[in-house]
């Protein structure tokens, strides 16, 4: 028998080998989803313990006296840091994890390969960041719900109030009475005195009828002279802007260090999927 003989089923088995090996690739996913959710899981799973230790290493070093304890601007700063390197942790462990348990792929490209484990670990942290913001905000709306039930059945109505209603204590001091006036306990007329005063600082500065009408309302609960409930009137007005500002900025900080802390999760999560896909790809049997 010729060489040649010899040469062509060897050549035919391995043509055919090469067209299975390439219609199975074409037919399987790019996405080993139980990996990913597995990962995604995990990381959800780690970032809800590091938030509480770090909510009860936060609470422990605050204190309510003076002088005691860590200051705002400390714990704050530790606070970002936290967030960060809970992001790092959470999200690194998730996308290792996918790494390492995804689907050995054969019969692909290195550089591709390396992009469709970068594409795991980013899976990972985004599904891992759906879980743990579904699982805040349920946790958040189960909190408001006891909140409202508790007000409901008149339990704590005063504390639950200013926690409801931010304006309420601008509203309690706006008509804070030294004494001096009878005592009126008038709903309608707090209504409307918090429906004026929300709606001034919505505007950013009082009318004139708005504040006249104000300044009569203080002047009848509390016994002050006219202008000096006026001059009450533009001083809790001044103050409460001033919360809202600080209120406005403290929210856009917080933002800014969020979307830091959340982008660099998802750089070390797709980081941390090509490693655990390296090491998977390197265990022989």
């Amino acid at each position: 028998m010729s060489q040649s003989a010899i040469a062509r089923p060897i050549v035919e088995r391995r043509s055919s080998l090469s067209e299975v090996l390439a219609k199975s690739e074409a037919y399987s996913s790019g996405v080993s989803w139980p990996a990913v959710i597995g990962g995604a899981f995990v990381s959800a799973s780690m970032a809800l313990i590091l938030l509480s230790l770090g909510t009860g290493l936060g609470f422990s070093s605050i204190s309510p006296w003076s002088d005691v304890g860590a200051s705002a601007a400390t714990v704050s700063k530790a606070a970002i840091a936290w967030l960060i390197v809970t992001q790092i942790m959470a999200s690194a462990l998730g996308g290792y994890l996918a790494g390492r348990l995804r689907t050995k792929w054969t019969n692909v490209h290195t550089d591709e390969v390396y992009f469709r484990d970068t594409a795991h670990g980013f899976l990972v942290w985004a599904v891992g960041l759906v879980i743990t913001a579904a699982f805040l905000a349920s946790a958040a709306t189960s909190f408001a719900g006891g909140q409202r039930a508790n007000s409901a059945v008149g339990a704590n109505s005063a504390a639950e109030q200013a926690v409801l209603n931010p304006n309420a204590y601008f509203v309690d001091t706006l008509l804070r009475s030294n004494g001096a006036a009878s005592q009126r306990n008038e709903i309608s007329e707090r209504s409307a005195v918090e429906s004026t005063f929300a709606h001034a600082l919505r505007q950013g500065a009082i009318p004139p009828s708005d504040n006249a009408y104000l300044a009569e309302v203080v002047s009848a609960r509390t016994g002050l002279s006219f202008a000096d409930a006026e001059k009450r009137v533009s001083d809790v007005f001044a103050e409460a802007q001033q919360s809202m500002d600080s209120a406005r900025k403290a929210l856009a900080h917080l933002s800014l260090w969020l979307f830091v802390a959340l982008l660099t999760g998802a750089f070390f999560a797709s980081y941390a999927g090509t490693i655990g896909g390296k090491q998977r790809d390197r265990v022989t049997v």
